[in-house]
């Protein structure tokens, strides 16, 4: 199914039916992964790859066409048109032969297997006394890494801003601007549902948010949770009522927050005595200091990523409005 699914992404034209294909192969995808026991993996895959990615594609295709338009074949050579295939196929042929010397597939001497997996296992809910042995990983072991993938969404955020022109142009005006270009609100059926979903939607974010040092979950996928509850809210009952609940200027402030939350935590480790990102100094008992700087930084991500997925959203959904000014000469 997964490879049926790809293929259908390449040869379908229809640029809707391509984003609902691609939602659902990271669905199936999901499904893979939980099925090697990689829970955590597969609910990163559903939230982002079959949630808010589609959504944001959508967003993309309301400001540009549903069809992709053929493109006019040019006559090549036949030297031209087998280099492409020469290349591909030689790089194909060396990918496979690096593989030979990979360990099979849950091979107990492979050397991942042997070395700090154990340990991890072994040790990691003695030493941070987290039972999900993946958030104890990321946030504690590899805190510096998460670190690093927070500060890389953040910057993707600001980068998306600058580009499409969203910044302040200096004079305290903002370029954001909404069209309730939304008709969603009309429909019964989806006013009552979202009612009802949403809520809940958010509850969810937040189990996923706080309870991820017990089961599959933490600050990424919570927050790509809650930003769908927005963005549902958005296309259900139009942009400037989403706008009146959550401003994008406040998001750009979150956008900072989260980021300063998580690296905030190591300078007060710095403070209390402790290595950076050192949590078993913000406590008495190592362990609970362990407990409450997880809690923190993955607070700080869950900001970070949902600030970031909504701040996405709204840029696109505003283009719209501020190109429609611009082509009537509102906007200089």
């Amino acid at each position: 199914m997964l490879v049926a699914t790809a293929l259908s992404c390449i040869f379908v034209r229809d640029l809707f039916a391509v984003i609902m294909v691609f939602g659902l192969y990271s669905l199936l995808s999901a499904g893979f992964f939980l099925s090697l026991k990689a829970p955590d993996v597969a609910l990163t895959e559903a939230s982002i790859g079959a949630g808010i990615a589609p959504i944001l594609m959508l967003g993309t295709l309301a400001l540009t066409r549903k069809r992709s338009e053929p493109q006019p074949r040019a006559k090549k050579s036949l030297r031209s048109a087998l280099l492409p295939l020469v290349v591909v196929s030689l790089t194909g042929v060396a990918l496979i032969y690096a593989t030979l010397d990979m360990p099979y597939f849950a091979d107990p001497a492979a050397p991942i297997h042997n070395h700090v997996v154990p340990r991890y296992i072994e040790q990691s809910g003695q030493e941070t006394g987290i039972p999900n042995i993946v958030t104890s990983i990321l946030a504690s072991y590899r805190g510096y890494d998460t670190l690093g993938e927070a500060f890389v969404i953040f910057a993707a955020g600001l980068g998306v801003l600058a580009l499409l022109g969203f910044l302040s142009d200096g004079s305290g005006r903002e370029y954001w601007q909404f069209e309730d270009t939304a008709n969603l609100r009309h429909h019964a059926v989806l006013h009552v549902i979202s009612k009802i979903l949403i809520p809940l939607i958010l509850l969810y974010a937040l189990y996923v948010q706080f309870h991820g040092e017990y089961s599959p979950g933490g600050g990424f996928q919570a927050g790509v949770i809650f930003a769908v509850a927005f963005i549902l809210y958005a296309l259900v009952y139009g942009l400037e009522a989403a706008y009146k609940i959550m401003s994008p200027v406040v998001l750009r402030y979150m956008m900072v927050i989260g980021v300063l939350i998580y690296g905030g935590t190591g300078v007060l480790c710095l403070i209390l005595g402790g290595h950076y990102l050192e949590y078993g100094v913000l406590s008495d008992y190592p362990k609970h200091g362990q407990h409450i700087g997880i809690i923190l930084v993955e607070l700080g991500v869950g900001v970070t990523v949902a600030s970031v997925m909504m701040t996405l959203f709204f840029t696109f959904s505003g283009r719209a409005k501020r190109s429609v000014l611009k082509k009537q000469g509102v906007e200089t």
